[in-house]
């Protein structure tokens, strides 16, 4: 892998880390941990445990408009039926959390978030520069 895209690929993966926690905190009581999930905290990697897997999905972004982008893949690990609102609520919040910290975590690339079908994408300059 190159290292600039390495780079960029664990920085968005310390952001997706950080809205996953934000869910965690805000909703990972709400419903029933599916019986083959850890519980919040138990592995090193917060898309493994607890009620939420929150991870960037590249897609080359066929059939959209919006083109190339990472998409926010939102599931809910429990067997109990989520509502469409309420997992409509999750993503939205995901996708919120996302935009407001870019900025943050790519504070020299133009990048947004959009809404793309039913989900949001990741857009803009994922360029990895000259060398």
């Amino acid at each position: 892998m190159h290292p600039k895209l390495k780079v960029f690929t664990d920085t968005l993966e310390a952001l997706f880390h950080e809205v996953d926690e934000a869910l965690e905190t805000r909703w990972g009581d709400c419903f029933t941990l599916h019986p083959n999930r850890p519980k919040r905290n138990e592995t090193a990697n917060p898309e493994m445990d607890g009620l939420f897997e929150i991870a960037p999905d590249f897609t080359l972004g066929i059939g959209s408009q919006q083109g190339r982008g990472y998409l926010v893949s939102c599931r809910v690990a429990t067997l109990d039926k989520v509502p469409p609102e309420q997992l409509e609520t999750f993503i939205n919040t995901a996708a919120a959390i996302i935009r407001d910290k870019l900025p943050v975590y790519f504070p020299n690339r133009h990048l947004e978030v959009i809404r793309d079908g039913k989900g949001y994408k990741i857009i803009g300059d994922f360029s990895l520069g000259d060398r």
